[in-house]
Protein backbone atom coordinates (compact mmCIF):
# COMPACT_ATOMS: atom_id res chain seq x y z
CA UNK A 1 0.00 0.00 0.00
CA UNK A 2 1.49 3.98 -1.09
CA UNK A 3 1.56 6.51 1.30
CA UNK A 4 -0.81 8.08 -0.71
CA UNK A 5 -3.39 5.33 -0.55
CA UNK A 6 -2.79 5.42 3.17
CA UNK A 7 -3.24 8.66 3.83
CA UNK A 8 -6.47 8.25 1.27
CA UNK A 9 -7.65 6.08 4.39
CA UNK A 10 -6.62 7.88 7.44
CA UNK A 11 -8.71 10.69 5.12
CA UNK A 12 -12.29 8.54 5.19
CA UNK A 13 -11.80 7.55 8.81
CA UNK A 14 -11.39 10.88 10.07
CA UNK A 15 -14.06 12.76 8.24
CA UNK A 16 -17.41 11.93 9.43
CA UNK A 17 -15.31 12.92 13.08
CA UNK A 18 -14.04 15.89 11.61
CA UNK A 19 -17.77 16.88 10.76
CA UNK A 20 -18.80 16.35 14.00
CA UNK A 21 -16.34 18.38 15.71
CA UNK A 22 -16.54 21.34 12.91
CA UNK A 23 -20.53 21.50 14.74
CA UNK A 24 -18.37 23.41 17.22
CA UNK A 25 -14.78 23.93 16.24
CA UNK A 26 -15.76 24.76 12.62
CA UNK A 27 -13.70 23.05 9.90
CA UNK A 28 -10.44 23.73 11.61
CA UNK A 29 -7.22 22.13 12.24
CA UNK A 30 -9.29 21.75 15.99
CA UNK A 31 -11.71 19.71 14.64
CA UNK A 32 -8.66 17.40 12.49
CA UNK A 33 -7.37 17.43 16.35
CA UNK A 34 -10.50 16.29 17.76
CA UNK A 35 -11.05 13.78 15.25
CA UNK A 36 -8.03 12.38 15.51
CA UNK A 37 -8.06 12.08 19.30
CA UNK A 38 -11.47 10.04 18.88
CA UNK A 39 -9.78 7.77 16.09
CA UNK A 40 -7.10 7.29 18.13
CA UNK A 41 -4.97 8.38 15.18
CA UNK A 42 -1.43 10.11 15.52
CA UNK A 43 -1.92 13.79 15.32
CA UNK A 44 1.36 14.09 13.10
CA UNK A 45 -0.61 11.64 10.62
CA UNK A 46 -3.93 13.71 10.70
CA UNK A 47 -1.17 16.76 10.03
CA UNK A 48 -0.40 14.19 6.94
CA UNK A 49 -3.81 13.62 6.23
CA UNK A 50 -4.92 17.21 6.38
CA UNK A 51 -1.80 19.39 6.08
CA UNK A 52 -2.59 23.80 6.73
CA UNK A 53 -2.64 24.42 3.51
CA UNK A 54 -5.82 21.85 2.35
CA UNK A 55 -7.57 23.77 4.43
CA UNK A 56 -11.18 23.60 5.28
CA UNK A 57 -12.22 22.45 1.47
CA UNK A 58 -9.86 19.66 1.86
CA UNK A 59 -11.85 18.32 5.19
CA UNK A 60 -14.91 18.59 3.13
CA UNK A 61 -13.96 16.75 0.54
CA UNK A 62 -12.73 14.24 2.00
CA UNK A 63 -16.68 14.32 4.32
CA UNK A 64 -17.95 13.83 0.95
CA UNK A 65 -16.13 11.12 -0.43
CA UNK A 66 -16.74 9.42 2.88
CA UNK A 67 -20.29 9.94 2.19
CA UNK A 68 -20.14 8.67 -0.91
CA UNK A 69 -18.28 5.34 -0.42
CA UNK A 70 -20.98 4.96 2.34
CA UNK A 71 -23.61 5.22 0.02
CA UNK A 72 -21.92 3.18 -2.56
CA UNK A 73 -22.01 -0.02 0.02
CA UNK A 74 -24.98 0.81 1.32
CA UNK A 75 -26.52 1.06 -2.07
CA UNK A 76 -24.53 -1.00 -4.77
CA UNK A 77 -26.10 -1.14 -8.26
CA UNK A 78 -27.12 -4.47 -8.06
CA UNK A 79 -29.39 -3.83 -5.07
CA UNK A 80 -30.84 -0.71 -7.22
CA UNK A 81 -31.30 -2.72 -10.43
CA UNK A 82 -35.21 -3.74 -10.04
CA UNK A 83 -36.46 -0.15 -9.16
CA UNK A 84 -37.38 2.49 -11.46
CA UNK A 85 -35.20 5.35 -12.02
CA UNK A 86 -36.60 7.86 -10.02
CA UNK A 87 -37.11 5.52 -7.18
CA UNK A 88 -33.06 4.85 -7.48
CA UNK A 89 -32.44 8.42 -7.51
CA UNK A 90 -35.01 8.83 -4.46
CA UNK A 91 -33.13 6.31 -2.39
CA UNK A 92 -29.60 7.51 -3.09
CA UNK A 93 -30.56 10.86 -2.01
CA UNK A 94 -32.44 10.08 0.72
CA UNK A 95 -29.54 7.89 2.00
CA UNK A 96 -27.26 10.50 1.91
CA UNK A 97 -29.80 13.07 4.03
CA UNK A 98 -30.33 10.34 6.68
CA UNK A 99 -26.46 10.19 6.54
CA UNK A 100 -26.07 14.19 7.25
CA UNK A 101 -29.15 14.11 10.08
CA UNK A 102 -27.20 15.10 13.57
CA UNK A 103 -24.34 16.98 11.58
CA UNK A 104 -26.88 19.88 10.27
CA UNK A 105 -24.27 22.61 11.91
CA UNK A 106 -21.70 21.31 10.17
CA UNK A 107 -23.47 20.85 6.90
CA UNK A 108 -24.30 24.65 7.40
CA UNK A 109 -20.97 25.60 7.84
CA UNK A 110 -19.95 23.59 5.13
CA UNK A 111 -21.64 25.21 2.79
CA UNK A 112 -21.38 28.54 3.84
CA UNK A 113 -17.53 27.71 2.77
CA UNK A 114 -18.30 26.37 -0.25
CA UNK A 115 -20.02 29.25 -1.50
CA UNK A 116 -17.34 31.40 -0.73
CA UNK A 117 -16.40 32.67 -4.04
CA UNK A 118 -13.04 31.07 -4.20
CA UNK A 119 -14.55 28.00 -3.23
CA UNK A 120 -17.02 27.79 -5.77
CA UNK A 121 -15.25 25.61 -8.28
CA UNK A 122 -14.51 23.48 -6.16
CA UNK A 123 -17.67 23.03 -4.62
CA UNK A 124 -19.47 22.65 -7.49
CA UNK A 125 -16.58 19.66 -8.42
CA UNK A 126 -17.62 17.60 -5.12
CA UNK A 127 -21.46 18.66 -6.28
CA UNK A 128 -20.48 16.65 -9.59
CA UNK A 129 -18.50 14.19 -8.81
CA UNK A 130 -21.27 13.16 -6.08
CA UNK A 131 -23.54 13.63 -8.96
CA UNK A 132 -21.80 11.08 -11.24
CA UNK A 133 -21.44 8.67 -7.97
CA UNK A 134 -24.95 8.24 -7.57
CA UNK A 135 -25.72 8.34 -11.35
CA UNK A 136 -23.87 5.28 -11.72
CA UNK A 137 -25.21 3.29 -8.88
CA UNK A 138 -28.23 4.05 -10.77
CA UNK A 139 -27.00 2.04 -13.65
CA UNK A 140 -26.18 5.32 -15.67
CA UNK A 141 -23.20 4.82 -18.29
CA UNK A 142 -24.17 7.29 -20.77
CA UNK A 143 -20.94 8.57 -22.51
CA UNK A 144 -22.81 11.20 -24.83
CA UNK A 145 -24.29 15.00 -23.20
CA UNK A 146 -26.90 13.25 -21.54
CA UNK A 147 -23.88 12.10 -19.26
CA UNK A 148 -22.81 15.87 -18.73
CA UNK A 149 -27.07 17.06 -18.23
CA UNK A 150 -27.56 14.68 -16.13
CA UNK A 151 -24.91 15.13 -13.66
CA UNK A 152 -25.39 18.26 -13.75
CA UNK A 153 -29.15 18.48 -12.95
CA UNK A 154 -28.49 15.86 -10.35
CA UNK A 155 -26.09 17.71 -8.51
CA UNK A 156 -28.35 20.83 -8.52
CA UNK A 157 -31.54 18.93 -7.69
CA UNK A 158 -29.14 17.37 -4.39
CA UNK A 159 -27.86 21.35 -3.53
CA UNK A 160 -31.57 22.52 -3.56
CA UNK A 161 -32.72 19.43 -1.50
CA UNK A 162 -29.83 20.16 0.92
CA UNK A 163 -31.12 23.64 1.76
CA UNK A 164 -34.95 22.43 2.63
CA UNK A 165 -33.00 19.83 4.85
CA UNK A 166 -31.24 22.52 6.70
CA UNK A 167 -34.56 24.10 7.56
CA UNK A 168 -36.80 21.62 7.91
CA UNK A 169 -38.48 21.06 11.18
CA UNK A 170 -41.31 19.40 10.19
CA UNK A 171 -41.58 15.61 11.60
CA UNK A 172 -38.99 13.27 10.24
CA UNK A 173 -38.02 15.45 7.58
CA UNK A 174 -41.40 14.96 5.77
CA UNK A 175 -41.00 18.35 4.52
CA UNK A 176 -37.62 17.02 2.75
CA UNK A 177 -39.26 13.86 1.32
CA UNK A 178 -42.42 15.56 -0.60
CA UNK A 179 -39.70 18.52 -1.86
CA UNK A 180 -37.54 15.89 -2.87
CA UNK A 181 -39.88 13.48 -4.89
CA UNK A 182 -41.19 16.79 -6.35
CA UNK A 183 -38.38 17.49 -7.74
CA UNK A 184 -37.38 14.21 -8.98
CA UNK A 185 -41.30 13.84 -10.60
CA UNK A 186 -40.19 17.20 -12.34
CA UNK A 187 -36.98 16.38 -13.81
CA UNK A 188 -37.73 12.80 -15.03
CA UNK A 189 -41.32 14.52 -16.71
CA UNK A 190 -38.78 17.28 -18.41
CA UNK A 191 -36.79 14.85 -19.84
CA UNK A 192 -39.89 12.24 -20.78
CA UNK A 193 -41.39 15.78 -22.63
CA UNK A 194 -38.25 16.97 -24.23
CA UNK A 195 -37.38 13.36 -25.86
CA UNK A 196 -40.78 13.53 -27.62
CA UNK A 197 -40.38 17.25 -28.11
CA UNK A 198 -37.21 17.25 -30.18
CA UNK A 199 -36.12 16.49 -33.42
CA UNK A 200 -34.16 12.73 -33.42
CA UNK A 201 -31.22 14.01 -34.51
CA UNK A 202 -31.21 17.16 -31.75
CA UNK A 203 -31.69 14.70 -29.07
CA UNK A 204 -28.34 14.02 -28.12
CA UNK A 205 -27.55 17.99 -28.30
CA UNK A 206 -26.81 19.57 -24.66
CA UNK A 207 -28.36 23.43 -24.56
CA UNK A 208 -26.81 25.20 -21.79
CA UNK A 209 -29.23 27.60 -21.81
CA UNK A 210 -31.89 25.27 -21.75
CA UNK A 211 -29.87 23.48 -18.95
CA UNK A 212 -29.33 26.91 -16.52
CA UNK A 213 -32.99 27.87 -17.20
CA UNK A 214 -34.05 24.45 -15.98
CA UNK A 215 -31.89 24.94 -12.52
CA UNK A 216 -33.19 28.50 -12.64
CA UNK A 217 -37.21 27.67 -12.49
CA UNK A 218 -37.26 24.33 -11.02
CA UNK A 219 -40.63 22.02 -11.67
CA UNK A 220 -42.77 21.99 -8.76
Amino acid sequence: MTVASSLDEVRLTLAPEIARAAAFDGWSRAAVASAAASCDIAPEIAALAFPPEGGAMAMIAAWTAQIDAAMAEALPAHALAGLPVRERIRRLVAFRLETLRGDSEALRRALAIMAMPRNLARGAALGWRSADAMWRLAGDHATDSNHYSKRAILAGLYAATLLVFLDDDSADKAATAAFLARRIDGVIAFEKAKARLRPRADRDHFSPARFLGRLRYPAR
